[in-house]
């Protein structure tokens, strides 16, 4: 018998999604993300893992493309349980192709054909065995990220759904090329939304395969519907670093609310984009002081610890004190009070917050060990 090709054997791993119209013909229309792919009989979407069979659409479910606990500020959330952990599992695939991509091996399988050369595998689970793992390892978040969870949203609601049983909390890592649909479909289970705003140019999201306007849609739905929202904008050189693009991104920001935490984090070269140089910390510092004079409260620099000074901690916007003390992933000092206050002018501070006692406090010297751990 011959040995199945992975895009057969992803094909098998599927059931009928939830997430999408009947039309005329046996055509469908998606509604999982912000293509709204219409999809006739035997074709797939742009993700190419959501296809139409026989007029019904079947979604990925079943597997993981990759399964780790990861420090809840790798996604990164810094007003979601600082200190904590989040089991996080992605499947294959994306809507998007973006040619820096630092996943691309599980988003662009079934594109590119060096992803499947690279080592791109599903891994069969169920979710009472990922939920299982993740508080074996003491996670507090389940997080569905590493390719674009709006894709999966009927695998990841189903994983929810048991690490809810359990008492976790869940979050997406998406590009926010997102559908009312499939955010209403998500919201009860999910807590936290961390989008990536990739660049404010048009002409730039349709070369990584989106549309600017679907994902400023998508982020102010985020926000109106309650999720905890959290926005990173990767600073690549040349591509989105200009004043006046970041000024854009963060006004925009600001205008929805300055109390949502905006992330500039470091490019560096990955997958078909290797020819910018990698970001330097001056130049992430200088996007971070772009974000506070559009009036953010929360500005953070990313990828770079120890290089960025201030812009790796939490102050308080209204009297500048101290919250929280990071180094990287690490928190090395935290003192907002139990309900989520300045302990000196009593200002209330957006995020979702744990008791001071259940912060895990490191030193600088747990760096190297504050990473991400496998499940196996």
């Amino acid at each position: 018998m011959a040995e199945m090709t992975l895009e057969q054997l992803l094909d098998s791993l599927t059931v009928e999604g939830e997430l999408y119209e009947r039309k005329p013909n046996n055509a469908l229309r998606c509604t999982a993300c912000g293509h709204r792919c219409l999809i006739r009989e035997g074709r797939r979407g742009i993700c190419k893992v959501r296809f139409n069979e026989n007029g019904v659409l079947r979604v990925p479910h079943g597997y993981v493309g990759g399964l780790q606990c990861d420090p809840t500020e790798k996604k990164p959330f810094f007003h979601l349980y600082p200190g904590s952990d989040t089991l996080t599992f992605g499947m294959l695939g994306c809507d998007f192709h973006c040619s820096y991509c630092q996943n691309w091996v599980s988003s662009q399988a079934l594109r590119d054909p060096a992803a499947e050369a690279s080592g791109a595998y599903p891994r069969q689970v169920t979710p009472r065995q990922m939920v299982e793992a993740g508080k074996a390892m003491g996670a507090q978040l389940v997080a569905s990220s590493y390719n674009e969870p709006l894709i999966t949203s009927e695998w990841a609601v189903a994983v929810f759904k048991e690490a809810q049983r359990h008492g976790l909390d869940c979050a997406f890592v998406s590009n926010g090329n997102a559908t009312r649909e499939a955010l209403e479909y998500i919201r009860p289970y999910t807590i936290g939304y961390k989008i990536d705003l990739k660049t404010m140019s048009d002409r730039n999201y349709r070369k990584l395969g989106g549309v600017l306007q679907n994902v400023l849609d998508g982020i102010r739905l985020v926000h109106e519907m309650g999720f905890w929202l959290e926005v990173v904008t990767l600073v690549v050189p040349g591509f989105n670093d200009s004043t006046e693009e970041l000024m854009d991104a963060a006004r925009f920001l600001a205008n929805l609310s300055p109390d949502i935490p905006w992330h500039v984090t470091a490019f560096h070269k990955d997958y078909k984009m290797v020819d910018p140089g990698n970001t330097s910390a001056r130049m992430l510092i200088r996007a971070a002081e772009i974000g506070v004079e559009a009036g953010l409260h929360y500005v953070y620099a990313g990828n770079l610890p120890g290089e960025v000074g201030e812009y790796e901690n939490t102050y308080c916007p209204d009297c500048r004190q101290l919250l929280i003390e990071r180094l990287g992933f690490l928190v090395l000092g935290y003192h907002l009070t139990d309900d989520g206050h300045c302990p000196r002018c009593h200002a209330a501070i957006a995020g979702i917050w744990p008791m001071r006692d259940e912060v895990r406090i490191s030193s600088p010297e747990d760096l190297f060990y504050r990473r991400p751990r496998l499940v196996h």
